[in-house]
C-alpha cells in the first residue's frame, strides 16, 4: 500500500474535488465548498477515517469509513460508506489498495468487521467487493427512513 495514507487537512482541496465527483456520480449537485466543509469537519472532529490514494502528489481516490458498533458481538464495526476512484485512474488497483487500508483499520482497531452497501446496478462494485473478500448478506432486508426535512 505504498500509495495509500490517511487523509489530512492539507489534502482538503484535492479530496473535496474527488468527493464532489463521487457525489455527482450519485446524482447530487456539485457543491465543492460544502464538500470541503463536510470533509474538514470529519477530519477535525475525527468522526470518520479517510484514506487517500494517488501518484506523484495527485490524489486519485479515497475511502471513508464511519465507526459503528455491533451490540450482539459487543464490538466495533466499521461502515465503509464511501469509496471512489477518479474515472481516469480506474483499473490500476487503487480501489483494492483503499480496501486494504480499510481492512488494516479494522485489524488495528480490533473491529469485528466492515459493512458496506452498494447498488444492485453497480456492476464494478459488485465484482470488486467479493474479489476483496466481502460476502453478500442476503438473509436480511435493508430499510431506510429518510427525514425529508433534512434531505439534500
Amino acid at each position: 500500500m505504498k500509495n495509500t495514507r490517511k487523509a489530512t487537512l492539507e489534502d482538503l482541496e484535492q479530496l473535496s474535488a474527488l468527493f464532489d465527483q463521487y457525489r455527482i456520480f450519485y446524482h447530487k449537485e456539485s457543491d465543492i465548498p460544502a464538500a470541503e466543509n463536510f470533509l474538514k469537519e470529519r477530519i477535525q472532529n475525527e468522526d470518520s477515517e479517510i484514506f487517500v490514494v494517488g501518484d506523484n502528489g495527485i490524489l486519485t481516490g479515497f475511502v471513508q469509513l464511519y465507526p459503528i458498533f455491533s451490540s450482539t458481538r459487543m464490538q466495533r464495526y466499521w461502515l465503509l460508506n464511501d469509496l471512489y476512484v477518479n474515472e481516469n485512474h480506474r483499473g490500476k488497483g487503487y480501489s483494492k489498495e483503499l480496501i486494504e487500508a480499510a481492512k488494516d483499520l479494522c485489524r488495528s482497531s480490533n473491529a469485528c468487521g466492515m459493512l458496506l452497501e452498494t447498488g444492485k446496478s453497480n456492476d464494478v462494485g459488485n465484482r470488486l467487493y467479493p474479489s476483496c473478500g466481502f460476502e453478500r448478506y442476503d438473509s436480511v432486508n435493508f430499510y431506510e427512513w429518510t427525514n425529508t426535512m433534512r434531505n439534500r
